[in-house]
């Protein structure tokens, strides 16, 4: 009788195990599957991408190049500063889920990266305001064409001048993708924008906001 009891008390504690481990199993608890297959909206590269060496200034005066992109994830956004929409709506819509991602982030911090290809016009004293105003968090570089033009390209991304400099108003068309660049400092992939009629052409910080706490917790 006694060994029936135990028998009984042995099978309930593996069926209440096995029901526990179902119903209240860890975030995580699918990390065998890659992170492409997790993730919902972020648009994967079919491998990750080295990013062309590079050396910029940042806007606090400092030097950036690609040793600071490792030991983190890195949302990267290619803009500048004289941009009428794009850019301040995409840093606007960045900084408003920021607190949320931040919350997110377990051993591998998470940096926003504003990326000006119009050193032309956008000073270091210029960047340094600008993206404060947004988030003293985030960061904002430039640097000549000549390393801004491969570099760009390495992300996947593009940008050119579409009139003459000679007009002070001149306009820059780039991408509006956020790039998503791991802790090795390689891009794996973006988020794309938006394309509703009427509307502006601006990535979806809500699928930001779905995909990139999977991407903060699993380092």
């Amino acid at each position: 009788m006694q060994q029936k009891w135990i028998g009984l008390i042995a099978l309930f504690s593996l069926i209440l195990g096995v029901y526990l481990a179902i119903t209240i199993a860890p975030p995580g608890f699918n990390d065998d599957k890659p992170l492409s297959e997790q993730t919902q909206h972020l648009n994967w590269y079919p491998q990750a991408r080295a990013l062309t060496d590079f050396e910029l200034s940042k806007h606090d005066g400092s030097t950036m190049t690609n040793a600071d992109l490792t030991g983190q994830w890195t949302l990267a956004f290619v803009g500048y500063t004289f941009c009428p929409d794009i850019c301040p709506v995409t840093l606007a819509q960045i900084n408003n889920v920021y607190p949320q991602l931040q919350a997110s982030v377990q051993e591998t911090p998470l940096r926003v990266w504003f990326l000006s290809v119009d050193p032309n016009r956008d000073t270091v004293e210029r960047l340094n305001e600008y993206v404060s105003y947004f988030n003293p968090d985030f960061i904002a570089t430039t640097g000549p064409h000549i390393q801004l033009f491969p570099l760009v390209r390495s992300m996947g991304m593009m940008y050119s001048t579409s009139e003459s400099t000679d007009n002070p108003n001149y306009l820059v068309d780039h991408s509006a993708s956020i790039v998503v660049i791991n802790p090795e400092g390689n891009v794996v992939g973006r988020f794309k924008p938006k394309h509703i009629p009427g509307e502006l052409a601006i990535s979806d910080v809500d699928h930001i906001l779905a995909d990139m706490p999977i991407l903060l917790g699993s380092s």
